[in-house]
């Protein structure tokens, strides 16, 4: 990504260091939060935010979607309708990165919690797009739900390749997140499929 920042010749006052610290912390995690911004900065999300706007950096959502549509067509083995949240980031055959913004509509309704189908979904979309095959399907999955995910919180999978079968399967590690909990572990096989026509 990129976008302006402050001309390091320039003398910085205290907001030009600041803005400069949060472009530099955007370029190394763009799905950093604007409250994780204001947190670690010690300053308000009002703040953070024109600060962004400042520096010419799109707020997350916008973000991400970015990064999402820049990846889709690196995918092979799924079209972009059946991806479960965004891949933002992926190396095909070794690892991919999901986001996804949940909403307190996708919950249920008397407890708040997202139904475990959709945490499930974004890890297997996670593995499958590792695949280098034009389909792909999971032979084998083992899933360990950690803890309920309340509706409206962010998760990230990390999807690893642990090792390819001599069959040419792969094997791989799917870690959910939300914030900096684990939600769920998922180890998946993933094999080539045909493709129907």
């Amino acid at each position: 990504m990129t976008w302006s920042q402050p001309s390091p010749a320039a003398p910085r006052s205290g907001r030009q260091a600041r803005q400069r610290a949060v472009a530099d912390a955007l370029a190394e995690d763009p799905f950093l939060t604007d409250e994780a911004l204001a947190a670690r900065f010690g300053v308000s999300v009002p703040t953070v935010r024109l600060d962004r706007l400042t520096l010419g950096i799109p707020e997350l959502r916008q973000r991400l979607q970015a990064v999402a549509r820049r990846n889709v067509p690196l995918i092979r083995s799924l079209r972009s309708d059946e991806i479960v949240g965004s891949i933002v980031d992926l190396e095909i055959g070794v690892r991919a990165l999901s986001f996804l913004r949940t909403t307190p509509e996708m919950g249920f309704e008397r407890t708040g919690l997202l139904p475990g189908q959709l945490v499930y979904g974004q890890a297997e979309t996670a593995a499958l797009a590792l695949a280098e095959a034009a389909g792909a399907s999971v032979e084998l999955v083992n899933v360990k739900f950690k803890r309920p995910v309340r509706a409206g919180e962010r998760l990230l999978a990390k999807a690893e390749v642990l090792r390819r079968r001599q069959d040419g399967a792969l094997v791989v590690l799917v870690v959910s997140q939300a914030g900096d909990e684990t939600v769920c572990r998922a180890k998946f096989v993933v094999t080539g499929t045909e493709v129907a026509q």
